[in-house]
């Protein structure tokens, strides 16, 4: 198959959708927990997150429009700066997915699909009890994107809370001990298996492929 803009476009829209949802492969799943300032807790499933740099150690995540779906997860977060990035395990994910569900304001999705709101640390968002990988951000700054209406939301991470034995003496995370799960589109999950390691690369150490 091969498929140009103008095919493309031509395209029934919910395919034409569902394919460039798909394109860009399997994602990492996550929840974003927030809290307005009286706490009343919101949460949202999210394949977007992306890393920014380790020092300062920032991750970002996209926004859809306004005019698309309600923003209670951003106003929440620009109203108290505080919010938390939980992994999904697949143990939680049909959990997770109906939290894309519009429900209105007020209604929180902790409740409704039945996750455990979880504060520490003195953290004003909170935290998913479920979740193997959580992590605590300060909001940082808002960047829209003008070509489509997005919006990259960046923050700074200030808590990292995850099983000690997650976490290899490099510092890499074992996903598959978390038993992650990943989003292709938007309705699609899938789990994680770790293939291979490979070493750093380097001119002088190629292998012989």
């Amino acid at each position: 198959m091969h498929l140009n803009k103008t095919n493309i476009l031509e395209t029934e829209k919910i395919k034409r959708i569902n394919l460039i949802n798909s394109i860009s492969g399997i994602k990492p799943a996550n929840l974003i927990g927030t809290a307005s300032k009286d706490k009343n807790s919101n949460l949202a499933i999210f394949s977007s997150v992306i890393h920014l740099g380790s020092d300062p150690a920032l991750l970002g995540f996209i926004l859809r429009p306004k005019d698309e779906v309600p923003r209670h997860t951003y106003e929440n977060i620009l109203e108290t700066e505080h919010y938390t990035i939980n992994q999904v395990n697949k143990s939680i994910s049909k959990q997770a997915h109906y939290t894309a569900a519009k429900f209105d304001r007020g209604v929180s999705e902790f409740e409704q699909c039945k996750l455990t709101e979880e504060y520490c640390y003195g953290f004003h968002a909170p935290f998913v009890k479920e979740s193997l990988l959580k992590i605590g951000m300060k909001y940082l700054e808002s960047i829209p994107i003008k070509r489509n209406g997005t919006t990259l939301v960046i923050g700074e991470i200030q808590h990292l809370i995850i099983a000690d034995q997650a976490i290899n003496d490099e510092g890499y995370i074992d996903y598959q001990m978390l038993n992650s799960s990943g989003i292709v589109g938007l309705n699609s999950y899938y789990t994680l298996n770790k293939s291979e390691d490979y070493p750093y690369p380097r001119p002088s150490e190629l292998p012989d492929f």
